[in-house]
């Protein structure tokens, strides 16, 4: 992609699409470097099918060959579209001889990928007393400490999970509405946002309280997503429901955002910090646009325009900035995966 405000038309060189055979929202980028295990590069990309009947495909990614295809066997069933998925943050230094993959759904579920095979490792419910389950509308997966991932459920509750000892290591009621996502900042600090509009930060060492350090500007505006600076854990950025803005915050600075991103032309979808830079964002939204922002230090009177325009051409619904691959950026529309390299 060109670094200009220009919208750049991508070289042949520069972007590998997968034609899938069903809608595509949930995708993850694996951990594994190829340098440690001399393999392609992997993705899994989870189907968007509005029935119980959904799949899993794990796609091998050459970069020599630019070639991104299926990898046979390597393909499952999963109950409900995934609302999310992950690799394991950091196999190498947890010592995994295979990808650990985490999906969540009905229930957060993890799964041991091998070169031939996937087989279910856990599936993980904190729901004792009924058959019935909260959706889980997302989660993360803790790189500082990979034992941790936090769900955040539609019944107002976040769940920290140990998942080497498949049990709940606490539950919180975070929000008085739905908790649509959830990021981690440190070992024991992670942030939620909700319908009810709000940005929260929850330090596991204090459960009883939690700050919050943003609110939607209209009362009860559903806030999505959230997407915390993994480079300068000062930042971090959100976007309010039907809104064509990402919102970045500091948390020094609670409630007045230090900038407001608003050149999209339709509602933003997703937003990823950039992996290697602290400054660098990506957002893609319904007007089918990828924008990638360098954040100044100072804002000036007139807004911050994107650096660079990647135009889909059809609404873009997911977005990943891969950090073992940090020159690519994988975007969802449609039933397409398109990987830019940037």
């Amino acid at each position: 992609m060109e670094n200009s405000s220009q919208e750049s038309h991508l070289r042949s060189e520069n972007s590998v699409t997968y034609d899938s055979s069903y809608p595509i929202y949930a995708m993850a980028f694996s951990s594994f470097n190829s340098s440690l295990t001399n393999r392609c590069r992997r993705l899994a990309v989870g189907s968007f099918i509005e029935e119980f009947n959904n799949r899993v495909d794990i796609l091998s990614f050459d970069e020599d060959t630019l070639t991104l295809k299926p990898v046979p066997n390597l393909s499952f069933e999963h109950p409900y579209p995934p609302t999310k998925l992950m690799f394991h943050p950091n196999p190498s230094a947890s010592l995994k001889t295979n990808d650990i993959l985490a999906s969540s759904g009905d229930y957060l579920r993890l799964w041991d990928v091998t070169d031939t095979s996937i087989e279910p490792l856990f599936t993980l419910s904190n729901n004792k007393t009924s058959e019935y389950c909260a959706p889980l509308t997302s989660f993360d997966w803790n790189e500082v400490e990979p034992r941790r991932i936090g769900t955040s459920s539609i019944d107002t509750t976040c769940t920290i999970w140990d998942v080497e000892k498949g049990v709940v290591e606490t539950q919180l009621i975070a929000h008085d509405k739905e908790v649509y996502d959830i990021a981690w900042g440190e070992a024991g600090v992670f942030a939620s946002v909700s319908a009810d509009g709000s940005v929260r930060i929850f330090d596991l060492r204090d459960k009883e309280h939690s700050t919050i350090i943003y609110e939607s500007p209209k009362p009860d505006t559903p806030l999505l997503r959230l997407a915390w600076n993994k480079q300068d854990l000062r930042y971090m950025a959100t976007i309010l429901m039907d809104s064509n803005k990402i919102v970045i915050l500091d948390i020094r600075s609670p409630a007045m955002p230090v900038a407001e991103l608003d050149r999209h032309q339709a509602s933003v979808n997703a937003i990823a910090w950039a992996p290697q830079s602290c400054r660098h964002i990506c957002s893609a939204g319904d007007d089918g646009q990828a924008l990638i922002w360098e954040l100044p230090t100072v804002a000036g009177p007139n807004g911050i325009d994107p650096m660079t325009v990647y135009s889909a051409g059809a609404e873009i619904n997911q977005i990943q900035w891969s950090a073992a691959h940090r020159d690519w950026i994988a975007i969802a529309f449609s039933n397409k995966l398109q990987l830019l390299k940037v």
